[in-house]
């Protein structure tokens, strides 16, 4: 878009010959309007460039997503079906006028650092298609101190470097979604500006419209450049811990009450989570109806560490073995030492984000002094863990 220039001369288009010049290419002097610029630009930027469905399926995407992220299997399957899908339906409707399906929004449950925001960074890697993280406790509902949801869409513009097609084809992802739910079920004089309000405010963008947003950022006033986004095909992904939203699962079961005989197993496939549950939460059924797919992430187990830590293509300990060889020494990780990082970071109940901070402690005496170390090979077992005093 650098190429770009504003021209407010009474001009014609060289392609047209009809429409007075808003814009125009600065390359060889062709003047271009608004219009045919955009036919011709659509033509050379369509989906098909950024995401080539001819060598996808929802199995293959799966298997992608498998070499990164271990376990939550159910969640992965829905993920890729959905993923497919709504490409897919992209490319349909571009040459139709008759449909107009609706977008398989994402609402991921799980404790912290079972994997959430990794699955979406995943998923945009895997499809080369931009993402924009942002976080829900930022958001305020327009007018008020904080960030207006709109500039989430002014963050993907800019990730895309101002190529507005490329941004309608991207994925936001807004973490620590359960932190918007209503802050109270009684009437107050006072408005939920971070809670109810920000839920309100999404609900179109989420849903799909056309936005307009200040070039620059900030609170929208008449005098201002705007740009405008179509928010119909950027897929929403949002996640939060939802902390104690099991209880609200047990009440609606039943699970407490005495007499009460389903066996574990049964309890277990009963404990779906449904719209009622995140309703119940505090969320506004609006809003709620604009996800297709809830997924509920269990809690990582130490199968799951010892595989996170060695398994991966992304995985921690190849990660340190790769630095360590830039210093021409092989670091080896016995058996022994795995299970030992994968039981110190189950203690700290901070999911797999433990793992690196205490790879980090283990190795922190050897990586200080690494140019004193003549050895080309460095064994970490479970020893070797114990003295390091964690």
């Amino acid at each position: 878009m650098n190429n770009i220039k504003y021209y407010y001369k009474k001009k014609l288009c060289n392609i047209c010959k009809k429409n007075k010049l808003d814009i125009f290419i600065n390359k060889d002097k062709n003047y271009i309007c608004n219009k045919c610029y955009n036919k011709e630009y659509n033509k050379k930027n369509n989906i098909n460039n950024y995401i080539n469905l001819n060598k996808l399926n929802p199995e293959l995407i799966k298997k992608e997503i498998d070499k990164y992220i271990i376990g939550h299997n159910k969640t992965k399957k829905q993920i890729s079906v959905s993923i497919y899908n709504h490409f897919k339906l992209i490319n349909y409707n571009k040459n139709s006028k008759y449909i107009n399906l609706y977008k398989p929004n994402i609402l991921l449950i799980g404790p912290t650092g079972s994997g959430k925001t990794l699955i979406a960074k995943t998923i945009s890697n895997i499809l080369d298609i931009p993402m924009v993280i942002t976080d829900a406790t930022t958001l305020t509902q327009a007018g008020y101190v904080g960030d207006d949801v709109e500039n989430i869409l002014l963050r993907l513009i800019q990730k895309c470097n101002y190529d507005i097609k490329k941004a309608e084809y991207g994925i936001i992802y807004i973490d620590e979604i359960d932190k918007i739910a209503k802050k109270t079920k009684n009437i107050s004089i006072t408005r939920d500006v971070s809670g109810e309000g920000v839920q309100q405010a999404l609900l179109k963008i989420i849903e799909g419209t056309i936005s307009s947003i200040p070039i620059y950022g900030g609170r929208k006033h008449p005098q201002q450049q705007n740009i405008q986004i179509n928010t119909n095909n950027i897929l929403f992904i949002c996640g939060g811990t939802f902390n104690n939203i099991n209880n609200i699962i047990k009440k609606r079961l039943n699970i407490n009450k005495i007499g009460f005989n389903l066996k574990n197993k049964q309890i277990k496939e009963k404990n779906n989570i449904e719209y009622k549950d995140i309703i119940k939460f505090g969320f506004i059924p609006e809003f709620i109806g604009r996800f297709s797919i809830i997924s509920k992430l269990e809690k990582l187990k130490k199968i799951h560490f010892i595989k996170i830590l060695t398994k991966p293509k992304n995985s921690i300990i190849k990660y340190y073995k790769k630095l360590f060889k830039l210093e021409n020494i092989n670091l080896i990780f016995k058996k022994s030492a795995i299970k030992k990082i994968a039981n110190i970071s189950i203690k700290m109940n901070t999911g797999a984000r433990s793992l690196k901070y205490v790879i980090e402690k283990i190795l922190f005496n050897t990586m200080y002094n690494i140019k004193l170390i003549k050895q080309k090979e460095i064994i970490i077992d479970k020893n070797f863990i114990k003295n390091q005093n964690l």
